[in-house]
């Protein structure tokens, strides 16, 4: 750091790196960073930090939230948040990952997947330090001559650097010329808002860097990229994904955050306090400290990161509640106070039973009969506290039983025509 810097600035410089590489991935190039900020602290002037998002998923999990947090930790420093819906780019869908080529969104539903996610946003960002841009506002004007001068800023050989683009070509599966202007339109993003920072996944490295390649052409400073981890589901193994299961929802209700939260595995634990909390530093490492050396029972550290995570979405009441809802249920072993009750119809009985696999789809308690099935398969189900583990089950209904399904799931049957 310079040496002419006055202490005040240095020390501001410090604390804003401090908390903004905790738990980065990558930033590069670190030294940049350092400079955009000595620079924004001395001219107090905000550094402006994008994040793209392509509205082809627009339910926000707590995988979602590791970059979400991390813009939050910019906008607390004083900085400004740029988000970029693509509502121009999600016609394409971003193939970074994929083995074919993605589905075309239609106009329609990129804009219902848009405003669902600026629903959603605001539980986290700062609305006052957000700019919200749609980037078919300088996309869409682009005529046949800018989208080839964009076009000719890259070489097909970078192209096929991407690990994705290199396998399905090198194993003969078809790349559409369209998908090579996904990462050049994210890149030329970055040049329409003049960005200092742009956030990401480790999986969106390539596409992030090409702002930094176009910017210059542009007679603008390169930005820095700062990548974030990926987070593992609930499984603990697999990328968090809601196709998957293994997600935790932000507009879940508060028993729900909570119950999964509790269910994720013990080494991870850490990396969930880092990555989708607001843990200040000192506590973070306290929590680190009273891990590795057994002073803090790995119990104690779940259920307050399960209640931090909760309170954070569905605020401290519902979170106290959420955490003597399941102390009730599950260290007292006692069932919940408020059990939904679900009408079965006397038409849906033969002689006063029902198989099971239709009981806990007609109760909502699973998703659907392969669902169903695999539950009872697992163990997971009980009637009236005694497990059932045949599919195969035909179950005398009676006014008032009680169903569980997993650790969370109750339904009070009650008896309609």
């Amino acid at each position: 750091m310079d040496k002419e810097l006055s202490p005040e600035v240095k020390q501001e410089v410090e604390r804003q790196l401090a908390i903004l590489q905790r738990g980065v991935a990558e930033i590069l190039p670190a030294a940049d960073l350092e400079k955009k900020l000595i620079r924004s602290v001395t001219t107090r002037k905000p550094l402006k930090v994008k994040l793209g998002l392509d509205p082809s998923a627009p339910d926000i999990h707590l995988g979602h939230t590791v970059v979400l947090n991390k813009l939050r930790q910019f906008q607390d420093l004083g900085h400004l948040v740029q988000l970029v819906i693509g509502d121009f780019t999600g016609r394409i869908g971003d193939p970074t990952g994929k083995s074919e080529t993605r589905r075309q969104l239609t106009e329609d539903e990129v804009k219902e997947n848009a405003q669902s996610y600026a629903d959603q946003l605001f539980l986290i960002l700062d609305r006052d330090q957000t700019e919200i841009h749609f980037n078919s506002k300088w996309l869409s004007p682009l005529d046949f001559t800018a989208v080839v001068d964009l076009a000719a800023k890259t070489t097909v050989a970078r192209m096929l650097e991407r690990d994705d683009f290199s396998k399905r070509y090198h194993s003969g599966q078809a790349i559409s010329v369209h998908e090579f202007f996904y990462p050049l339109m994210q890149g030329y993003d970055s040049v329409a808002l003049e960005s200092d920072v742009e956030l990401g996944g480790t999986d969106q490295t390539f596409n992030l860097l090409m702002g930094r390649q176009l910017q210059p052409h542009y007679g603008q400073e390169e930005q820095v990229i700062l990548t974030m981890p990926l987070i593992e589901g609930l499984d603990g193994v697999k990328k968090m994904s809601k196709s998957l299961g293994n997600y935790i929802g932000i507009q879940e209700p508060a028993a729900e955050i909570y119950g999964k939260a509790m269910s994720i595995p013990d080494e991870l634990m850490v990396k969930y306090y880092e990555l989708v909390t607001n843990f200040p530093l000192d506590q973070l490492a306290a929590v680190k400290k009273g891990l590795a050396e057994s002073t803090l029972h790995p119990r104690d550290a779940k259920m307050a990161l399960a209640h931090r995570i909760t309170a954070m979405y569905q605020g401290n009441a519902a979170a106290d509640e959420a955490e003597a809802g399941f102390k009730r249920v599950f260290q007292e072993r006692s069932l919940p106070k408020d059990i939904p009750s679900k009408t079965i119809a006397s038409t849906d009985l033969e002689d006063g039973k029902i198989w099971i696999v239709p009981l806990l789809a007609k109760l909502d308690l699973v998703a659907s009969n392969g669902d169903a099935r695999r539950m009872v398969k697992q163990g997971a189900v009980k009637v009236a506290e005694e497990k059932v583990t045949d599919v195969d089950a035909r179950i005398e209904v009676t006014e008032g039983m009680i169903i569980q399904v997993g650790k969370r799931k109750f339904a009070k049957v009650m008896m309609g025509e």
